[in-house]
């Protein structure tokens, strides 16, 4: 069984849709739930006006029906309230007049510049618009929904903010991925220790006022994984693989690792390398640690997958960086669009999700089933089965 899923919208366009279809009937799904993803999301310290405007309320169009899945394909939309403020700059219908917020100078780090080449446009609106963060709102919606799929399979996924800028939380988790986002979400920066949230939020304040942006890492766990998702058999069915794809296409994300990650190209083989120990049933093993995050030979552990990626800062300066105008050919200063200083903690959350994503698929690949009852039963019975504590 294959899950797919398809997004469209512009950021100031009347509407984000998503459509994915793979998901089994019988699970249980409300608005609700998936709202309380959309608002994790809109949190954190340096976020800028655009998330007071909008409310990312959802609305389910197809493949759900009294609160259940449908099996059928899924369908959700969420209004952008601010289109009303930019209908006419929007419109999809033939325009005649002067065309207002036009975007000649292209800002460095966005996808302008190379977008206007491909797409042969000369005003880069038509770029940016699709290319902007908002997008992701609706791949959190439609997360949510597979999300609920993995926790009534008893897997957890969450997330914490390890790096702003030069500030680094070089703290152990130290607590279980399912009490990890009911902590996170209390701190402004998604940091878990408060310490070290203070001085976040004092880098991100200080680059306001530069008028700068900053990055970051984030980290995401996933616990109560099954072994043995993915496979060692080809090159583009190996779990680590499809996961660091996942990641690698959030906006401003320069790169990921799975577990110790580069600190594997500086360690031993006698020390990196996760042993195996009897365990405590006859018949089954245990690992002690988990440097290679879950993840060996392209396939699950058990273990808890440890996944670390790292965000670019943000392309728009509100001091902005030296750039051309297309039309003029003139040296000017670079497009200003309304943005964020740091978006790290919700890149962090839109993380969660797109890991959900790839677990979700990877699941329904290895264990089939067109409901949960048939999925739910087909997970168990391997879990109990398998040999490693």
């Amino acid at each position: 069984m294959s899950l797919r899923y398809l997004t469209a919208g512009e950021s100031h366009g009347k509407a984000l849709t998503g459509i994915m279809d793979g998901m089994p009937s019988g699970l249980s799904i409300s608005v609700k739930e998936i709202e309380e993803q959309l608002q994790r999301r809109k949190l954190g310290f340096g976020r800028g006006a655009r998330q007071k405007i909008e409310t990312d309320a959802v609305e389910i169009i197809s493949g759900i029906r009294f609160g259940k899945t449908l099996g059928s394909p899924i369908c959700l939309m969420i209004q952008n309230k601010d289109a009303s403020a930019w209908k006419t700059i929007m419109e999809s219908e033939p325009y005649v007049g002067p065309v207002q917020r036009e975007v000649i100078i292209p800002r460095p780090g966005h996808a302008d510049l190379v977008g206007g080449i491909k797409y042969h446009h000369s005003d880069m609106r038509n770029v940016l618009e699709r290319a902007s963060a908002r997008e992701t709102a609706i791949r959190v919606g439609l997360a949510s929904i597979v999300r609920k799929m993995l926790s009534e399979l008893g897997i957890s996924i969450g997330s914490r903010v390890v790096q702003i800028g030069s500030v680094r939380d070089e703290s152990e988790m130290g607590i279980s991925v399912n009490r990890l986002n009911s902590m996170a979400d209390l701190s402004p920066v998604r940091c878990t220790q408060d310490q070290i949230t203070e001085v976040m939020i004092a880098e991100v304040e200080h680059a306001k006022k530069a008028g700068d942006t900053l990055g970051g890492i984030f980290e995401i766990y996933a616990s109560g994984v099954p072994a043995g998702l993915g496979s060692y058999s080809q090159w583009d069915r190996r779990l680590e693989g499809a996961i660091s794809k996942a990641l690698m296409s959030l906006n401003a994300v320069k790169g990921v690792e799975i577990g110790l990650g580069f600190q594997a190209g500086r360690s031993r083989g006698s020390t990196f390398h996760d042993e195996i120990f009897v365990g405590s049933q006859p018949g089954y093993v245990r690992y002690q640690t988990n440097s290679a995050g879950g993840i060996e030979g392209g396939m699950s552990t058990s273990q808890p997958i440890v996944v670390r990626a790292s965000m670019k800062p943000l392309a728009t300066l509100m001091k902005p960086l030296r750039s051309v105008n297309l039309k003029t050919s003139e040296p000017e200063l670079a497009h200003i669009e309304r943005s964020d200083v740091c978006a790290v903690p919700a890149a962090a959350v839109i993380g969660e999700s797109l890991l959900a994503f790839v677990l979700a698929e990877a699941v329904l690949e290895k264990f089939g089933g067109d409901s949960m009852e048939e999925l739910s039963g087909r997970v168990q019975l391997w879990k109990q089965a398998c040999p490693i504590e």
